[in-house]
Order: C-alpha cells, then sequence, then structure tokens
C-alpha cells in the first residue's frame, strides 16, 4: 500500500443527514484535495432527499446509502486513505469500535477524521466522548479546540487528536455596503434563517415568525426572506415538530408581499443579505465570515436551550424592536477571530493543521488501532446500547439481524424494500410532526 503516499487520497464520507453531509464532504475537500470521494449515507430517520442533496451542492464520486453494519463491512482498509466520519455522536462511537474491530490485527488502516457540523453549544461532553477515537477529531475554532482539550484531559483521555480548523463551507464574497446616496438594483434584504429546533414551542416560533413579517410591514421598501432548511415531511439534523410553512399558512392576514418563504443554498442566499437575523443558526457564522450586518435575537432569552448564549461576547445581540427601529449590531473582532470566523482574509489558512495532520498519518507506515474513551469498562451501561442501535454487539461486531444482503437485489425487492422505508419514514415524520405534540398538549392540561 506504499502508492498511497504517492496517488491523489481516496476518502469515503459517512454522513446520517443534509448538513452533515455538507460538512463531511466539504471537510474532505479541504484534508484531502484532488482524491475520489465515496459517499455514504446512514440510513435513518435524517438520510437526505435528491432535493436536500442537490441544494447542498456537494457531489461525490459514488453515493450509496446504508446501515452502520454495513458501512463496517464495506469499508475496506485497502480501499480509502481516509474515512471522514460526519455524523451525531453515537453513529461515530459505533463506527469507531465496529471499525477498531474490523481492522483489528492489521498493520495499515485509513485515518478516521470526525468533527461537528456547526456551532457546539449543548452535549459538549458527551459529544465530545462519543466522538473520542478517531484519529483526528476536528475543532472549528480556537475556542472549541481548548474546549475539546479540556473535556479529553479531563477524563484522563488523549487530547491529541483534536485538530484546530474552521467550518469547511464558510466563503463567498464578502459583503459591500451601498454608499450613502447609491441606488441597488435590489431591494434592501433582510434574511430569517429558520432553524428546525429553536426555538421548539409553538408559540415560540410562531411569535418569531410573526416578528418578521411585521418587519416586512414596517419596513416596505425591504424584502424579507425567511430562510428554510427543509420542505414539510423532510428531515435535517434536527427534528422540525413545527415548520414555518405550516404556520405561515395559518397567519390570519398571511405574508404580505414583501415577506416570502425561501429554500437554497445558504451561500447564494447570503449573496444577496444585507441583514442576517436568526437565533443560534451557524448561518450567523456563515454572514460574519463574510462581513454581512448580523443579528442574533434575543427577544426569547439568551438560554442555553436556545444556543444563542455561545454568541455571549460577539456584539451581535440584538432584538427585533432594535432591528426595526434601524440598528445594525457591529460585531467583535476578538470574538470573530476566537471562533474561526476570518473576514480577514486568512480563512484558507486554516485548514493547513488539519491538512498536514491527515498527510502524516496517511504517509505513516503504521496506525496504532483506534481507542475510544469508552469501552465495555469505562461505560458498560452506555456503551452497549449506542453500538445495538447500530446493529453491532458489545465487541463491535454486526449483529445477526444484520447480516448484509445478498450483493444481487432484484429490481422488483429493491423497490419493495424502498417503498416500504420510504413509508416508514412518513409514519415517523407524521408522528413526530402532528401526534407528538398533541399528546404533549394533552399532558398539560
Amino acid at each position: 500500500m506504499s502508492s498511497r503516499t504517492h496517488s491523489p487520497p481516496r476518502v469515503a464520507v459517512l454522513a446520517d443527514s443534509d448538513t452533515r453531509w455538507k460538512w463531511g464532504a466539504l471537510t474532505a475537500h479541504r484534508i484531502a484535495p484532488g482524491g475520489r470521494l465515496d459517499g455514504f449515507l446512514l440510513r435513518g430517520r435524517a438520510t437526505p432527499t435528491v432535493r436536500q442533496l442537490a441544494e447542498v451542492g456537494v457531489r461525490a464520486d459514488a453515493l450509496t446509502e446504508v446501515t452502520g453494519a454495513e458501512f463496517v463491512r464495506t469499508a475496506d482498509r485497502t480501499r480509502y486513505d481516509v474515512i471522514v466520519l460526519a455524523c451525531v455522536g453515537g453513529a461515530v462511537q459505533a463506527m469507531t469500535h465496529g471499525l477498531a474491530r474490523s481492522w483489528a490485527g492489521q498493520r495499515r488502516r485509513p485515518a478516521v477524521v470526525t468533527g461537528y457540523v456547526g456551532v457546539v453549544y449543548e452535549k459538549l461532553a458527551d459529544g465530545l466522548l462519543l466522538r473520542h477515537g478517531a484519529d483526528v477529531v476536528l475543532a472549528n475554532s480556537r475556542h472549541d479546540a481548548e474546549r475539546f482539550r479540556d473535556v479529553y484531559r479531563g477524563v484522563g483521555a488523549s487530547a491529541d487528536s483534536v485538530v484546530e480548523c474552521a467550518l469547511p463551507f464558510l466563503g463567498g464574497a464578502p459583503y459591500t455596503p451601498a454608499a450613502p446616496g447609491e441606488v441597488q438594483d435590489r431591494p434592501y434584504t433582510v434574511v430569517f434563517a429558520a432553524q428546525p429546533s429553536v426555538p421548539d414551542s409553538r408559540a415560540g416560533r410562531t411569535y418569531l415568525l410573526k416578528r418578521a413579517v411585521q418587519h416586512a410591514r414596517l419596513h416596505p421598501e425591504r424584502e424579507v426572506l425567511i430562510k428554510l432548511r427543509s420542505k414539510p415531511g423532510e428531515h435535517t439534523t434536527h427534528i422540525e415538530e413545527l415548520p414555518y410553512q405550516k404556520l405561515a399558512g395559518k397567519l390570519p392576514d398571511g405574508l404580505p408581499d414583501n415577506c416570502r418563504l425561501v429554500y437554497g443554498h445558504m451561500g447564494e442566499v447570503l449573496d444577496r443579505t444585507d441583514l442576517l437575523v436568526t437565533v443560534s443558526s451557524t448561518a450567523a457564522l456563515e454572514s460574519l465570515h463574510r462581513a454581512v450586518p448580523t443579528a442574533v435575537l434575543t427577544d426569547l432569552g439568551i438560554r442555553e436551550a436556545l444556543g444563542n448564549h455561545h454568541f455571549l461576547g460577539s456584539g451581535c445581540l440584538a432584538s427585533w424592536d432594535q432591528l426595526d427601529a434601524g440598528h445594525l449590531p457591529e460585531p467583535d473582532p476578538r470574538w470573530t477571530a476566537r471562533q474561526g470566523v476570518a473576514a480577514d482574509g486568512s480563512y484558507e489558512r486554516a485548514f493547513d493543521a488539519a491538512r498536514d495532520r491527515v498527510a502524516d498519518l496517511v504517509a505513516a507506515p503504521e496506525l496504532p488501532p483506534l481507542t475510544p474513551y469508552y469501552t465495555p469498562v469505562t461505560a458498560p451501561g452506555y456503551l452497549p446500547g449506542i453500538l445495538a442501535r447500530h446493529g453491532l454487539d458489545p465487541t463491535g461486531h454486526p449483529l445477526p439481524h444484520a447480516a448484509a444482503e445478498p450483493r444481487e437485489v432484484s429490481a422488483l425487492r429493491r423497490a419493495t424494500r424502498n417503498a416500504m422505508r420510504d413509508a416508514a419514514r412518513g409514519a415517523y415524520r407524521h408522528g413526530v410532526q402532528r401526534v407528538a405534540p398533541v399528546i404533549r398538549r394533552m399532558g398539560q392540561l
């Protein structure tokens, strides 16, 4: 396998949602440029649709939908140089154990890389310890890198895997405001970047929608866009129980002419944005990177549950009342620098350390076994359940019921299987979006 060091790297990305596919694929391009990219979509509630994949706009040389057990079996150690696990923490832990078991006793293996798709504002210890064991755990900023190392050292685990970089999807043309008296060829555009699960209450989501509509009515010369992550029935990284599309349909007077719902690639939306408004979306970092005026809403409080506490010290916290009155937040450059938002042009260098680390791992004649912090000894009441959810037994072996299907599957069987899977997803999403909220309301009576 010495040819690996002289040929373009071969990378596999395993992702479990549209946003994680975006992060994983773009990360692969950043840290292992020029090679072949094979994509694997982890089968589950958030497996992206064709439309979502097209919206992300990141192409792979091959794209396959798999279960966790199938991925462990197919991720042959001689087939790839790098494997990027772009999944929720539990899936990363399961795949790390499964791959470790699959590669046991082998001298050469792929380098395993993982990280986070955006702002890390909750479950810091839980998510990090579930990611421990990968060769590289990417931190999207200096702030995150310091926190990650503190967590690992705090449990007596190695922190050598933590490598500082930046979010891989930052970029685009810097924002240039219109000069005083200059007439733009488009209206001043305010974009509210909605989130699937923040806030999670009907009252909170309805309030934010009404305030965006109110802003449009107060400023008829402006265009207000409500940027949505998914269409009803689709899932992203987080479950959306109360889609803004449905809430908008229930507004007594509907949306004004200068306010509308939009989809699409966030970068393309930012190309026409003069003010980005959100509760705590990673879109705020994309916006700040391009020097677009950015407001992180305080209307519902500054709370850990909302994630906007992450922006303390940013200079971006503001309310809709302030924005209605014409306020434009000004970011603190010291805060943005610590958050990996490099509006000064240094962004491309942010991946140098990660690229060098991965290159060294790929070129190494031998890599040590993957050794996650969680084992049957350190977490006997936690780890087995995580592995079982992904079709693995406590040792990382695929469970009997997760046996691979025959390679040759008839077209009829494949169509039937896909139809059943789609029906199951539809039933699950109906339960999440319709039945579960009703049960919760009944429980509050």
